[in-house]
């Protein structure tokens, strides 16, 4: 039996799309076993997939050079025949190199990579798709085809949620760790301000969002908001994204839970670009950035503190009347 490490100890939404990956080698592996590295907080997210047979968890926040060797012990005695990684750190590579994995194979990126036996070139802005990206390092042993991203919420998860998919709802997901990534509040007020007042919309996110979505309420308070914001597990949140009639997120994590269930998603992309390989995946999406060319944009990778010029345009120049009548119609022809 083949036994194939996929490692990918980044973020939330790293994760995600990695799911893509294990996907497409179950389907040419269907005997194989599967077994995932993530850090700690994010295993939720791959134990409940059906082909996934182990997952270990870094805790980088408590002993994390310890649990790392730990880590690196453990994974010498399986013996595994592929270790992938994903992920362009010299942990991983250390993870890697040192996994007595008979093939392994990384991301040139990667400080560690001479010493994987099967590197690819990774490059942002080369016009594909993370999950294009990430499959080239399986593709020698598979196809040259990526699949999406996957998620697999269980009964509970919607037996949990049941209560809230009894009438058309929206969602919306409204904060994101960088604040140049981020909406505006003013925005998201001028936006909800335009939908029917009877609309129920569910604000995701972490407990710390709250804030945000507290001053979206006192400027809206005739439309029914909702703050679930850290009460919602990652696979409940992509189950009420899933029935949701729309989803509006940043370019950040719960824009790759859309698309990880197919969820109906407008994904607002403010200082950064779709041509990073970060956009949406699902059917029905669609990516919601300012009309015209700005110079400034994008003025990084993963966003910044605050706008490098002071006019955050990128944002502000957004045009939420056609968000608003877009919803609409969709409403008006369910």
């Amino acid at each position: 039996m083949e036994k194939i490490l996929i490692i990918q100890t980044a973020f939330i939404g790293d994760v995600i799309l990695s799911t893509a990956v294990a996907k497409k080698i179950a389907f040419h592996y269907p005997d194989a076993q599967i077994d995932y590295l993530v850090r700690k907080g994010n295993e939720t997210l791959v134990d409940h997939l059906d082909f996934v047979n182990h997952v270990w968890i870094w805790d980088k926040k408590a002993a994390k050079l310890r649990n790392l060797w730990r880590l690196i012990r453990a994974i010498r005695k399986v013996r595994y025949h592929k270790v992938i990684n994903l992920q362009r750190f010299l942990s991983s590579g250390l993870m890697t190199s040192l996994s007595h994995g008979k093939d392994t194979y990384g991301f040139d990126k990667n400080p560690l990579s001479f010493l994987f036996n099967h590197t690819v070139k990774h490059k942002i802005g080369d016009g594909l798709h993370e999950t294009d990206r990430n499959q080239k390092l399986i593709a020698s042993f598979t196809d040259n085809q990526a699949h999406r991203p996957v998620l697999q919420p269980n009964k509970g998860h919607y037996n949990k949620l049941a209560p809230y998919l009894n009438q058309p709802y929206i969602c919306i997901a409204p904060a994101s760790v960088w604040f140049t990534k981020q909406f505006p509040v003013e925005k998201w007020v001028e936006f909800i301000s335009q939908l029917p007042a009877d609309l129920p919309v569910y604000m995701l996110g972490a407990p710390s969002d709250s804030k945000i979505v507290a001053a979206i309420q006192s400027s809206c308070a005739t439309h029914q908001i909702h703050d679930l914001c850290g009460h919602l597990s990652l696979l409940e949140s992509a189950v009420l994204m899933e029935k949701a009639v729309m989803n509006y997120v940043n370019d950040s994590a719960p824009l790759h839970l859309a698309s990880a269930v197919n969820a109906s998603v407008r994904a607002i992309f403010c200082s950064t670009v779709p041509a990073f390989g970060f956009g949406p995946l699902s059917d029905d999406a669609k990516v919601v950035q300012i009309g015209k060319p700005l110079s400034c944009r994008p003025c990084g990778l993963h966003g910044k503190k605050a706008c490098p010029i002071g006019t955050f345009e990128c944002a502000t120049g957004i045009d939420t009347q056609q968000m608003a009548s877009e919803l609409k119609t969709i409403l008006k022809n369910r």
